[in-house]
């Protein structure tokens, strides 16, 4: 089982995305500071602006979400999950690009953290 840890800035709020549209389920919870969702093979650990994670590295870099680094759901409809997101106010980075293993796309969770949705050709 892989385990990633994403810093957010909400926790509430990113466990009613990663739950209420991926389809994660809610493990634990640590008040606003962090929270354990699991979907399939992935424990994904959502740490706020409160958790260990988010304290300044000793060259004073502060850890922040966003960037390109993600983890990979796979989907059986991306047109359908989209759609969905969409409507949901989801941003997304691009569009549904088809590359020579499936189609994907790269939304993003309430902190700016990208996912990429990818359907197997």
């Amino acid at each position: 089982m892989a385990q990633v840890r994403y810093l957010v800035r909400d926790v509430d709020r990113s466990i009613r995305f990663f739950v209420d549209l991926l389809g994660f389920e809610l493990r634990q919870q640590f008040g606003p500071a962090m929270a354990i969702l699991a979907r399939d093979d992935l424990t994904l650990w959502v740490a706020g602006p409160q958790a260990s994670a988010a304290r300044p590295m000793p060259d004073g870099r502060q850890p922040e979400p966003g960037d390109w680094n993600r983890f990979v759901l796979t989907v059986e409809d991306i047109e359908a999950t989209v759609a969905r997101l969409r409507e949901a106010g989801a941003v997304f980075r691009n569009e549904i690009i088809t590359g020579p293993g499936g189609r994907q796309v790269l939304v993003e969770d309430p902190s700016g953290n990208p996912i990429e949705l990818f359907q197997p050709a």
